[in-house]
């Protein structure tokens, strides 16, 4: 089996969940307004952006060494990360979205991430 295509068939798994999760959420915020639905949606689409970009870069460069691996790897989760808070960042400062349910909608997806990713295909 090639781990490189498992790895993306398990990150395109855990990326479909994250979009459910992410519209589920963002539909139940909006029982408390449009703004709170639309922080969910701000919320779980960043952990959605972040967890593809990192999936690009971890798994991009196909079967190498442990260190060109590794250093994907980590070039992926910090892109994550950086793009997860940047887009929180930028949602409540610049369009002054409620933060609350925005990190709601990111818990639930990176929940859902989770859950994706400890499931065996």
């Amino acid at each position: 089996m090639d781990s490189v295509a498992a790895g993306r068939r398990q990150a395109g798994r855990a990326i479909a969940w994250q979009a459910a999760v992410t519209l589920l959420t963002s539909l139940a915020c909006l029982w408390f307004g449009w703004k709170a639905g639309a922080a969910a949606l701000v919320g779980g689409t960043a952990v959605l952006l972040g967890g593809w970009i990192a999936a690009r870069i971890g798994l991009g460069g196909g079967i190498t060494g442990a260190v060109p691996a590794m250093a994907r790897l980590l070039a992926g989760m910090l892109a994550k990360w950086f793009v997860l808070v940047a887009l929180m960042v930028i949602g409540v400062a610049a369009m002054g979205l409620p933060p609350l349910p925005m990190l709601a909608a990111a818990l639930a997806t990176l929940v859902a991430q989770v859950l994706a990713l400890a499931r065996h295909p």
